[in-house]
């Protein structure tokens, strides 16, 4: 948890960005710092060409502490990062980006959990039983956003997922991890599993 993130998150913001996960003003990137409270990218600011005065930093009671001017606003998912933090204490930083592959397998289930092939490369996701049974959860979409939150919320006290991951349907995947480094490796990882889903799917294989 660095005292200002905010260098780490342009940095990723700009590689998710030429990977095609946060086009436009797509997605946003948090971290938290030693006080509790988190960076979080401004709504509306083009993800590939972000800078300092692109961020807003939010109290986990959800108070705005600090923002570059009075028109900035922070990112429309910032009640779903609140929630991460809330619920996992450990968690450093949390991605969240719209991939063309994450809203496409988002379609394979009409049910709440999206069962993931047991690849090795779950072992990125901290997954290390033989052959594994891991399944994302799945919520659905919503226009008001901490309506989504709230069925975040819901769902993760009763239970906990078994990665750190959850997608929302047709939206995007949100992803976090201790550290900055760690959430990066996840989301990586998860998409690489998304991509190999509709691939299999493709081929005939899924």
């Amino acid at each position: 948890m660095d005292t200002d993130p905010r260098s780490t998150l342009i940095a990723a913001a700009d590689y998710f960005y030429n990977r095609g996960w946060m086009l436009g003003t797509a997605g946003n990137l948090s971290a938290r710092t030693k006080d509790g409270s988190f960076w979080i990218t401004a709504s509306g600011r083009n993800k590939g060409h972000l800078s300092f005065g692109d961020f807003v930093r939010i109290a986990s009671d959800g108070t705005v502490l600090h923002k570059p001017d009075l028109e900035t606003r922070p990112s429309a998912e910032t009640t779903i990062h609140q929630v991460i933090y809330s619920l996992f204490p450990d968690a450093g930083s949390c991605y969240h980006v719209h991939s063309i592959e994450a809203n496409l397998v988002s379609r394979f289930t009409d049910g709440d959990a999206l069962a993931l092939p047991p690849l090795e490369m779950l072992k990125g996701l901290e997954v290390w039983q033989e052959n594994p049974k891991v399944s994302v959860p799945l919520f659905a979409n919503h226009f008001e956003v901490p309506q989504i939150a709230d069925e975040i919320r819901e769902r993760f006290q009763d239970v906990l997922p078994p990665v750190n991951v959850l997608l929302i349907r047709d939206h995007g995947v949100t992803v976090w991890g201790s550290s900055a480094e760690t959430t990066r490796n996840y989301l990586e990882i998860v998409e690489y599993i998304f991509q190999y889903m509709v691939a299999a799917r493709k081929t005939g294989i899924g």
